[in-house]
């Protein structure tokens, strides 16, 4: 599990008294495509791709988009959208402008996550920089990402910060030997239902759920008060994920 950013990624240290890093707005939405759409001509169905391409290109070049497909792994949802920018208004424009194209119109939004990046709170004695580089994610250089909600019990708050410390500890030891999975954690609170979003991107699916078993049987864990539902996505072109419908 390696840290936000790779070492190349990494910021330089910044002089004391400098200002701390803009922190960045992320949103996974989630669609499911109505069966009507598949009714519809091809050449119905064809424009309305364009017109959602031309959508995604443009929404592209103001901020971090990339996207993804859920078809065959998930039964609510075809394809999730990951946003990241420095302003919240970016997400409703793109939805609001999606939903105008040919294809938006046959788009349920299913499931939407809202998140902030923030310095963590723990220390990674493994890599210091860690924290900080919470506050700026990198996305999208691997092939496939599980997503999903997380809340921590109310009893894990009411522990001294030494023993969460400590917990967190054996988590990050953990995650240390399965370098092929990178962890992007953002925060939701008050912001959303759920205390964080977190994000695992890696090239070898086997790799993330020997971790995510193992982590199972750390200390923090039986702190964890919900983390599902989980979703399975692959990384997908937009031209190639709107190809598929």
């Amino acid at each position: 599990m390696k840290s936000e950013t790779s070492t190349s990624d990494r910021p330089a240290q910044k002089p004391e008294g400098t200002p701390p890093l803009p922190r960045q707005y992320v949103s996974f939405k989630f669609f499911k495509v109505r069966p009507e759409w598949r009714l519809l001509g091809e050449n119905v169905r064809q424009k309305g791709r364009e017109e959602a391409l031309h959508v995604l290109q443009a929404f592209s070049k103001k901020i971090i988009l990339l996207s993804y497909s859920t078809v065959g792994t998930r039964a609510d949802c075809d394809l999730m959208l990951w946003m990241v920018s420095f302003r919240l208004e970016d997400f409703e424009e793109l939805v609001e402008e999606l939903a105008k194209t040919g294809l938006g119109k046959y788009l349920n939004l299913s499931t939407s996550y809202l998140s902030m990046t923030k310095r963590s709170t723990y220390i990674d004695k493994l890599d210091p920089s860690h924290s900080e580089s919470r506050t700026r994610i990198i996305p999208g250089k691997h092939k496939y990402i599980f997503v999903y909600p997380f809340w921590k019990t109310r009893d894990w708050y009411l522990l001294p910060h030494e023993k969460r410390q400590e917990y967190m500890d054996e988590h990050i030891r953990i995650g240390s030997k399965y370098m092929s999975v990178k962890l992007n954690t953002t925060y939701s609170f008050g912001l959303d239902d759920q205390e964080f979003v977190v994000a695992f991107e890696t090239d070898s699916p086997s790799d993330f759920l020997d971790l995510v078993m193992e982590l199972r049987q750390s200390q923090a864990s039986k702190f964890t008060l919900r983390d599902t539902p989980i979703f399975t996505c692959v990384q997908k072109s937009f031209p190639d994920l709107l190809g598929q419908f």
